[in-house]
């Protein structure tokens, strides 16, 4: 019996001091202390356009976290309730749900257009492929695409399944969202970049404000080759230079 819990022991320490976990700890810790936040980003972006603007937000969850801290004239919110059960939002219902019913006029109108869209639902790369390529419908020809969790710091961060978090990042997670990014990367409809700050704000526009990849240059869509390349891959840009970039809208 000693000799069993002398080795749990045992196997806790090299748990504790194994240089995997500790160095995913210092590079969650990184991204928790950068600024300034996502809402910064999108308000900042929205006070550039010269007319009253029109907000959607994918995925909202509390929406004191980011949705109602948004200063756009018009508001609307998008969530199924999955995850905050009091789920005050405009449509409570799948993203899938809520462009399906867009686009058949039963909401809104199929005309209606949005000049900053945040999507910040399921984390998964097809689910946020669709909602960039259904978001991009309804967007103003001016209009900006956020997204959150564009640049997971370790692999661990940018795991399938949210729910397995006896892994060195815990319960932070990215998901998948980089691999849908990515693929907008060489849409040459857009330009793209991802704001270094917040696990990584993702923006796609029709403006040329950044650049675009001619061609993917990760066949594979695999993580080790993101992490070797992840300033071409992501056009990764810091907050002043994005400032710099929009200028006046």
């Amino acid at each position: 019996m000693l000799k069993k819990i002398k080795e749990r022991y045992n196997w806790g320490g090299r748990f504790l001091t194994n240089q995997v976990l500790l160095e995913t700890k210092k590079k969650t810790q990184i991204e928790l202390d950068k600024s300034p936040s996502r809402t910064d980003i999108i308000n900042y972006t929205l006070q550039c356009f010269e007319r009253e603007t029109t907000y959607l937000e994918i995925g909202v969850r509390n929406p004191d976290h980011n949705f109602n801290n948004i200063d756009a004239k018009i508001k609307y919110s998008v969530d199924p309730g999955l995850e905050f059960e009091e789920n005050p939002v405009d449509f409570q219902m799948t993203s899938d749900q809520f462009f399906s019913e867009l686009q058949n006029g039963n909401i809104l109108t199929k005309d209606h257009r949005f000049d900053v869209i945040f999507i910040d639902g399921l984390h998964l790369a097809d689910q946020v492929d669709r909602d960039i390529e259904n978001a991009l419908e309804f967007l103003s020809e001016d209009g900006f695409i956020f997204l959150h969790d564009c640049n997971p710091p370790t692999e661990w961060h940018a795991r399938e399944d949210y729910y397995y978090d006896l892994t060195p990042a815990f319960r932070y997670w990215n998901g998948t969202t980089w691999k849908a990014f990515y693929k907008y990367r060489f849409d040459q409809r857009l330009t793209s970049a991802c704001i270094d700050t917040d696990w990584g704000v993702g923006v796609l526009t029709r403006k040329q404000l950044f650049n675009s990849l001619k061609s993917n240059e990760n066949e594979f869509f695999e993580y080790h080759i993101l992490n070797s390349n992840r300033q071409s891959h992501l056009n990764l840009i810091s907050y002043d230079q994005f400032i710099e970039s929009i200028g006046t809208l």
